[in-house]
């Protein structure tokens, strides 16, 4: 009864512990973003550091300041910011009565009024004079001049510690607040695949590992390492994968063998668009298979035959394909599988699939699909006049027209239907052109079959043009949301292609949205992580487990968090070498709702002809 006693009383003591902590660390962040704009950022000179501290309710000398900022500190981190206010604790009532004693130096009981102007413009941090008479109307100063700080220091100290807290309590309500301050906090994007899924119920992981060092197929392993600011007891866990040059796209895999000649064939195109927000959108196809047949999916990134010779950035964006099997209702879809095989930039998937309605969702990992940060200067021309005054489409623009063209003709046919050129409304314009409109455009435009040829998409575009009397806004406009920048480079946009063949039946594929991802992309990804990749539990904290998969040219670690309360997961990847990861950000912070997983990162070759390592410690903030 003692024992269980006594064990009662050590696990309430750490569960104690542990919230004192929570509520901790979530006033140090709080007071850290009402100065910067990310935990991530540093703090880079006295003056901010002064200013955390007294957002966090401290109220820092100077002597304390260069305790902590000496001549060799050129910047501060956020868990540097949280090793001081450890330290460094709040003023009590004691403190500050013994504060103004020092003042009294007669030791006469109370202080004059013309030498506490004096101190407080003169020394430490000085005040301003604005702001002393604000304190000083506070004061109960006699007909003498004097202020008897043993009546009047409750009212000051009441007044110090009411500020304080107020300080605190509106930094936590800014961070409750304010969703995007939130997501700088933790270093996210807003990405299609960064929101945590709820669990349905606890399974034994598979493939766990519960030691820090085991290795990943083709990996080494090493040390955790981590900045010293970092270094702490709490739970961790490191990953390192070491993958050589070219290694995955140099692949011999045969996604598509000879045997495949006779098989059916269809082919659907579609494009992955970067929004303001840096979120991904693209197309979402429906695939109907009339009877279970062999079948082979790939994607990979359309080659504009009109864009030979030009700059194709988008050729270099990695893609991906989940498929997914239509139950009674969409909203709960069932993962089938997605496409891990590799041959160059094409990524596919061989396998057998009953009859039935599918879902194929599109996926890049945003790592080199974000936007731009080049500066264009000056601006593509996109109309002028001929000798009568005529207005016509500059050869650029024209050509520009054509690539788009090429990419929202999503079955290929040379030709727009309505269904295509509402994916391009919908796109530019939020708005769907209906069968009225569209006969209209019958009558002034060039189609065939009811279809919008590439002369008349041309047209069209000119007479939007002479609508606004050769003022380009509305063409810039149309541009800028297809990804494309002020020098009519296609930069911010990614079009596909997919190819399905099937041995039995004609593979049925249509596209029916052009959306984010959603949560059914983000389960899926999540889902096909946990499945195929190495698990491994946080030393020390037996429900949060890290799972890292190798997928040919990308690699994705997934946090799961098994336990009844939320967490956060600092991520850390400064010893991994040629790198480019999905969030741009070396280290970050990641909070994971209970019982719920999500993506931690994707991580893929900054330079792909020369080795490159991802290593990455996790740990439990």
């Amino acid at each position: 009864g003692n024992q269980k006693a006594t064990h009662l009383e050590n696990s309430q003591g750490k569960k104690s512990q542990h919230a004192e902590e929570a509520i901790f660390y979530m006033n140090c962040r709080a007071a850290y973003l009402t100065v910067l704009k990310s935990s991530l950022e540093n703090i880079k000179s006295k003056e901010q550091l002064s200013l955390v501290l007294q957002q966090a309710g401290r109220n820092p000398s100077q002597k304390t300041i260069n305790k902590y900022w000496t001549s060799q500190t050129t910047s501060l981190n956020f868990d540097d910011f949280c090793a001081i206010l450890k330290k460094e604790k709040p003023a009590t009532k004691n403190e500050l009565l013994e504060a103004f004693g020092k003042l009294d130096t007669n030791k006469a009981g109370y202080v004059l009024h013309d030498e506490l102007c004096k101190i407080l413009t003169t020394r430490g941090d000085k005040m301003t004079w604005e702001e002393v008479t604000s304190i000083i109307k506070q004061a109960d100063f006699n007909f003498s001049g004097k202020l008897d700080y043993n009546k009047a220091w409750p009212r000051f100290c009441e007044l110090y510690l009411t500020t304080s807290e107020q300080c605190c309590k509106a930094a936590r309500d800014r961070l409750e607040m304010d969703p995007k301050l939130r997501q700088q906090h933790f270093g996210n994007q807003t990405e299609n695949f960064s929101e945590g899924i709820s669990l349905p119920g606890s399974k034994p992981s598979p493939r766990v590992s519960r030691k820090t060092d085991h290795k990943l197929p083709k990996a080494d392993s090493r040390a955790p390492s981590r900045p010293s600011s970092a270094q702490s007891n709490k739970a961790s866990t490191s990953s390192t994968v070491t993958v050589g040059a070219s290694s995955s796209r140099n692949t011999k895999l045969i996604i598509e063998p000879d045997t495949m000649k006779e098989w059916q064939r269809s082919q659907c195109k579609g494009c992955f668009y970067l929004e303001e927000d840096g979120e991904i959108i693209s197309h979402k196809y429906r695939l109907h298979l009339a009877q279970r047949s062999a079948l082979c999916v790939t994607i990979k990134p359309f080659h504009i035959p009109q864009a030979e010779g030009k700059s194709c950035h988008w050729l270099s964006v990695d893609t991906a394909l989940f498929i997914l099997k239509e139950n009674e209702t969409q909203e709960n879809l069932q993962l089938v599988s997605f496409t891990e095989l590799q041959n160059k930039e094409m990524f596919g998937w061989r396998g057998e699939l009953g009859a039935g309605i599918y879902w194929l969702l599109p996926f890049t990992t945003g790592c080199r699909l974000r936007k731009e940060k080049t500066q264009i200067s000056g601006e593509a021309k996109l109309v002028w006049r001929d000798e009568d005054g005529e207005l016509a489409l500059t050869e650029e623009f024209q050509a520009a027209l054509l690539d788009i063209f090429e990419t929202i003709d999503l079955d290929g046919n040379g030709l727009l239907s309505l269904e295509e050129y509402n994916f391009f409304e919908l796109r530019t314009s939020g708005e769907k052109c209906d069968q009225e409109a569209w006969a209209v455009c019958k009558e002034n435009f060039e189609m065939k079959k009811n279809e919008l040829t590439r002369q008349g998409f041309l047209d069209l575009n000119l007479m939007e043009a002479n609508d606004r009397d050769g003022d380009p806004w509305d063409l810039w406009v149309t541009l800028l949301s297809l990804g494309y920048n002020k020098a009519l480079e296609m930069t911010e946009a990614c079009p596909f292609v997919i190819d399905l063949c099937a041995e039995r039946c004609k593979p049925r594929i249509k596209a029916i949205s052009l959306e984010a991802g959603g949560s059914q992309l983000s389960r899926a990804l999540c889902r096909s992580v946990v499945n195929k990749g190495e698990a491994k539990v946080l030393d020390g904290s037996e429900n949060i487990f890290i799972y890292t998969y190798r997928s040919g040219s990308r690699i994705t670690s997934v946090i799961e968090n098994k336990s009844e309360n939320k967490v956060i997961i600092h991520v850390n990847n400064e010893q991994s070498k040629n790198c480019l990861n999905s969030r741009g950000l070396t280290v970050f912070a990641v909070e994971v709702a209970p019982k719920s997983m999500m993506v931690s990162q994707h991580v893929m070759a900054l330079n792909e002809q020369e080795e490159w390592i991802y290593s990455c410690v996790h740990s439990l903030v």
